[in-house]
C-alpha cells in the first residue's frame, strides 16, 4: 500500500486540485488530504468562503480521496511526522516565493522514512485569484456575510475592522491590501461610523441622522462589498426604538452592533468631560441589552456593549464592575473606549478583563493611542481593533488641496497632477462602469 499526502484549502476547488488528485491516483493506493483548517489559511490570506467542515464534504466526495484530515498551520512537517506517507503531492508554484521554505522542510522530512516529493505541473489557465474576484463580483448573501465575523474572531489572532461613510470608502476598504513576508494582508471588514457618517453629510456628530438616513448609507456599502459590517448605533436610543434597530440591522446581513452606555444627547467620546455626558446606569443599559438580544433572530448576529467609564473619569473599578454586568445581561462582546494618549489604561483594562470569567471578545478603538501596534492588541487579548475615522479624516485634507490648488492656479491641471487619481481609475472603480 503506497500512501499519497496533498495539502490543499480548497475553498475553491477547481481543475488544478483535480489533476493533481489525479496523478496520486496513478501512484498511491491511498490518497489523504491535509486539509488546511480556517485559521492556517486566515494566517496568510482571507479567510475562506467555506468553513473547514463544508470544504471536508466537498473534499472527501471527490473521487480517489481516502481520507481527509485537518491541517493546523502552512507547516506539513506535524502532520507528516504522523502519517509518514510514501509520496507528497504539490503543485510546482512552491518551487518559487515564499513557500519554498516550506517545501525543503518537507523534502528534509521525507528523507527520514525514504519518502518523495513530486512536484506536479502547474495547470495552466486556472488562477484562483481571478476565481476570487470573480465570486467577489457576484457579492454575497445577508446570512453569509453576518456569520462571517463570528468565524474571523475564531479565527484570526486579531481582526482589523476599518470605517467606511459611503459607497466609495466601502470599496477602498473592500480591496485594499498589501503584500508582507508572502502573506495577504487586508482589513478584515467595515465600521459603519455615526460620526464619519454624520461629518460626510456636514452634519454635527450629536445623533442627528436617524436610523431610515443611516440605512440608506448601509444599502449603498451592502451593494458593493462583501465583507462583515459592524454597525455604530451610539446608544442604540430608547430601549424599545433598539429592538427594530436589532431586527433592521440583522435581516440586511450586518454581523453586529455596538451601543455605549450614556443616555442623553450624543456628544462625541473623544471630549470627554470638557461637554456634558451622562453615563447610564448598570441596571437600565443591562436591560437594553437583554432586549437586543432577546429581539435578534439568529445568534450570528453580535450586540457589543460599549463602556465609557474611561473617557467620564469615572475610573477602572467601574469600567470592570460594567463590563461583568454587561456580559452577564448577554452581551456578545464589550467594546473599551480611551483617550488617554498612552494607552496605559486600555493596558490596564485589558488585564484586568482577561481575568473575567465569562470573557467574551474584546474591541478597541485605538484612535488616541494609534502608536500601538496590532501585535501588541493581540497580546493585551483583543480581538477586534477599528480604525473609526481615518479614511474621512485623510479625505478632508486632500480635497482641500485640490481645491487651494485650483484657487491658486486658476486651472485644474496642478491639482490634477498632483493630488488626483486619473479620472479613467476612479470611473473603472466602480463595478459595471465599464
Amino acid at each position: 500500500m503506497k500512501t499519497v499526502y496533498i495539502g490543499m484549502s480548497a475553498d475553491l476547488l477547481h481543475p488544478g486540485h483535480l489533476n493533481i488528485i489525479e496523478k496520486a491516483r496513478e501512484i498511491g493506493d491511498e490518497i489523504i488530504v491535509g486539509l488546511l483548517t480556517d485559521k492556517a489559511i486566515a494566517s496568510y490570506k482571507r479567510l475562506p468562503y467555506m468553513s473547514w467542515e463544508q470544504r471536508k464534504i466537498v473534499v472527501e466526495n471527490v473521487k480517489g480521496v481516502t481520507k481527509v484530515v485537518p491541517q493546523e498551520t502552512l507547516d506539513y512537517v506535524p502532520n507528516l511526522l504522523r502519517l509518514k506517507p510514501d509520496y507528497v503531492l504539490h503543485g510546482d508554484d512552491w518551487k518559487t516565493g515564499p513557500q519554498q521554505e516550506t517545501r525543503q522542510r518537507v523534502i528534509e522530512v521525507m528523507k527520514q522514512w525514504g519518502g518523495q516529493v513530486i512536484d506536479i505541473p502547474y495547470t495552466e489557465g486556472i488562477s484562483s485569484s481571478a476565481l476570487n474576484q470573480a465570486l467577489k463580483s457576484i457579492g454575497t448573501t445577508p446570512a453569509i456575510r453576518a456569520m462571517r465575523l463570528k468565524r474571523l474572531i475564531e479565527n484570526k489572532e486579531i481582526v482589523t475592522i476599518c470605517e467606511a461613510h459611503n459607497g466609495l470608502s466601502a470599496l477602498i476598504v473592500e480591496n485594499a491590501s498589501v503584500k508582507e513576508n508572502g502573506k495577504k494582508l487586508e482589513f478584515d471588514g467595515i465600521w459603519l461610523s455615526s460620526l464619519t457618517q454624520s461629518a460626510a453629510k456636514a452634519k454635527p456628530d450629536i445623533g442627528y441622522l436617524d436610523t431610515t438616513s443611516r440605512t440608506d448609507v448601509l444599502n449603498d456599502i451592502l451593494e458593493v462589498t462583501t465583507k462583515p459590517i459592524i454597525y455604530d448605533a451610539d446608544s442604540g436610543g430608547p430601549t424599545e426604538h433598539f429592538v427594530f434597530t436589532v431586527r433592521s440591522l440583522e435581516r440586511l446581513g450586518v454581523s453586529a452592533v455596538i451601543i455605549e452606555d450614556k443616555i442623553g444627547l450624543k456628544r462625541n467620546s473623544l471630549f470627554g468631560t470638557e461637554v456634558e455626558q451622562t453615563q447610564d446606569t448598570i441596571p437600565n443599559f443591562c436591560q437594553k441589552i437583554k432586549a437586543g438580544h432577546a429581539a435578534r433572530v439568529t445568534d450570528t448576529f453580535m450586540i457589543i456593549a460599549r463602556i465609557e467609564s474611561l473617557i467620564l473619569n469615572a475610573g477602572m473599578e467601574d469600567a470592570i464592575a460594567r463590563a461583568k454586568a454587561y456580559l452577564e445581561a448577554g452581551a456578545d462582546g464589550i467594546m473599551i473606549h480611551s483617550r488617554k494618549t498612552d494607552g496605559e489604561e486600555i493596558k490596564e483594562f485589558c488585564r484586568l478583563y482577561n481575568q473575567l470569567p465569562n470573557r467574551k471578545p474584546l474591541v478597541v478603538v485605538p484612535s488616541a493611542y494609534n502608536h500601538i501596534y496590532e501585535s501588541e492588541l493581540a497580546e493585551l487579548g483583543v480581538n477586534i481593533v477599528i480604525y473609526a475615522n481615518q479614511l474621512l479624516r485623510a479625505a478632508y485634507p486632500a480635497m482641500m488641496n485640490a481645491a487651494t490648488s485650483i484657487l491658486q492656479h486658476h486651472r485644474a491641471k496642478e491639482a490634477s497632477d498632483d493630488f488626483c487619481m486619473k479620472l479613467k481609475d476612479i470611473i473603472t472603480l466602480i463595478p459595471g462602469s465599464c
